[in-house]
C-alpha cells in the first residue's frame, strides 16, 4: 500500500510540474499584461520549445534509464538512443535555411555566422540534456527508495523466521525439564504427579497454542508463569523458600509469549539445593509506564554444566529483546553475595 501511494504521489507531482512549465509563462503573462491573445501567443511559445524537452524526459524516464542505464550490458543503448533522440528533434535545426539576401550586406563574416549557428546547436542540445539528467536522477531517487523498502522488508522477513526459530527452541526446552520434574515425583508421590500432571496439561495448552501469536495478554502469560512456578516446586523440599508476586497494570497489556520463564528456568536449575537452605523469588510489577521483571535466586553452581546466566535459554531470551523490543528494553544481570538477580524492564509497554 505504502510503495503504491508513493509511485501515485511521485506521477501527480511530475504532471503538475510540467504541467506548471507549460503554463505558467502564460499565466504570468496574463496576469501582467491582461492581454489574452497575447498570452496565447506565449503559450504557443512555450509549447514549440518544451515538447521536445517533455519528450526526451519521458523516454529517459520510462524506458532508457530503467531499462538500458540501470542494467549490465545495455548501457551503451542509453548513450545511443539519447544520441538519435536528440538527432531526431533537433533534425530541422540541422538543415537551416537560406540567409536572407539583406544579411549579405552584413558586417559579418560567413564563418562568423557559422559559428553562431552550430553554437546554438550545442547551447540548445545542453539544455535539452539537462531534461536527461533530471530522469536519471529522479529515476534514481525512485530506484533507491524501492531498494530500502525491499532491504526493509528482507530484514522483516528475516526477523519473523529468527523468532520463529527461537520460539520453536524454547517450547521443547520447557517441555523437557517439566517432564524430568514429573517423572522424578512419580517414584515419590503418585496422587500428586497425577495432579501435577493435570497442571502440566494447562501449561502445555497455553505453550503451544495460545503463544502462536506474536503478543499475548499479560494475564495470560502470568497465569503460565505461575503455573510452571508450582510445577517446578515438584522437585523442591523444605528448604527452598519460592515466591511469586504478581501485580498486574491497571490497563490491559500486551507482550511477548513465554519471554520471562528461561530466568524462572535458570533459578530453579541454578538456585536450589535440596540439602542446604535456598530461594527463588520473582516479581512482576508496573513501574509508571514500564513493566518490570525481577527474579533472584540462590546460586549453587553445578560442576561440569553452563553457568548461570549462560545457555540455550539465555541467549535467546537476550536475542528475542533485541528483535521484538530494539532500544525499547533493559537487561541486567548481577551476582554478588551468592545471590543472583535478572532485572528486565519493557519500556512504556503500558499506556
Amino acid at each position: 500500500m505504502g510503495k503504491k501511494s508513493n509511485n501515485s504521489f511521485l506521477t501527480v507531482a511530475q504532471i503538475l510540474v510540467w504541467a506548471a512549465v507549460f503554463l505558467l509563462p502564460a499565466a504570468v503573462n496574463i496576469f501582467i499584461s491582461g492581454n489574452t491573445e497575447h498570452a496565447l501567443t506565449v503559450l504557443r511559445g512555450s509549447f514549440f520549445m518544451m515538447w521536445p524537452c517533455l519528450v526526451i524526459y519521458l523516454v529517459n524516464y520510462l524506458f532508457l534509464v530503467p531499462f538500458c542505464l540501470f542494467r549490465d550490458g545495455r548501457r551503451k543503448w542509453f548513450w545511443l538512443g539519447n544520441l538519435l533522440l536528440l538527432v531526431v528533434l533537433n533534425r530541422n535545426f540541422l538543415h537551416p535555411a537560406p540567409m536572407p539576401e539583406w544579411t549579405e550586406n552584413l558586417p559579418i563574416q560567413k564563418s562568423e555566422m557559422w559559428a553562431f549557428y552550430i553554437g546554438g546547436i550545442l547551447s540548445w542540445s545542453l539544455f535539452q540534456a539537462v531534461f536527461i539528467v533530471l530522469a536519471v536522477g529522479i529515476r534514481n531517487i525512485v530506484r533507491s527508495h524501492k531498494m530500502e523498502l525491499q532491504l526493509q522488508e528482507e530484514k522483516r522477513k528475516t526477523s519473523e523466521a529468527e523468532l520463529t526459530w527461537l520460539r520453536n527452541q524454547l517450547n521443547p526446552h520447557f517441555l523437557f525439564n517439566t517432564l524430568n520434574n514429573i517423572s522424578s515425583l512419580t517414584q515419590i508421590d503418585p496422587d500428586k504427579a497425577q495432579e501435577s500432571i493435570g497442571q502440566l496439561s494447562d501449561a502445555l495448552r497455553y505453550a503451544l497454542y495460545d503463544t502462536d501469536t506474536d503478543k499475548v495478554p499479560l494475564s495470560g502469560e502470568v497465569a503460565f508463569m505461575d503455573n510452571y512456578i508450582r510445577l517446578m516446586q515438584l522437585r523442591c523440599n523444605e528448604l527452598t523458600e519460592v515466591r511469586a508476586d504478581w501485580e498486574l497494570p491497571a490497563v490491559e497489556v500486551r507482550i511477548a509469549p513465554l519471554l520471562f520463564i528461561s530466568p524462572i528456568e535458570n533459578a530453579f536449575k541454578h538456585g536450589v539445593n535440596a540439602r542446604m537452605a535456598s530461594f527463588v523469588h520473582v516479581q512482576l510489577r508496573p513501574e509508571g509506564r514500564d513493566l518490570v521483571f525481577r527474579c533472584e535466586n540462590s546460586v549453587f553452581e553445578k560442576a561440569g554444566e553452563d553457568h548461570i546466566g549462560s545457555g540455550i535459554g539465555v541467549e535467546n531470551l537476550r536475542r528475542r529483546l533485541e528483535l521484538i523490543y530494539p532500544d525499547a528494553y533493559t537487561y541486567e544481570q548481577t551476582q554478588a553475595d551468592g545471590v543472583y538477580s535478572v532485572r528486565i524492564v519493557l519500556k512504556n509497554l503500558i499506556g
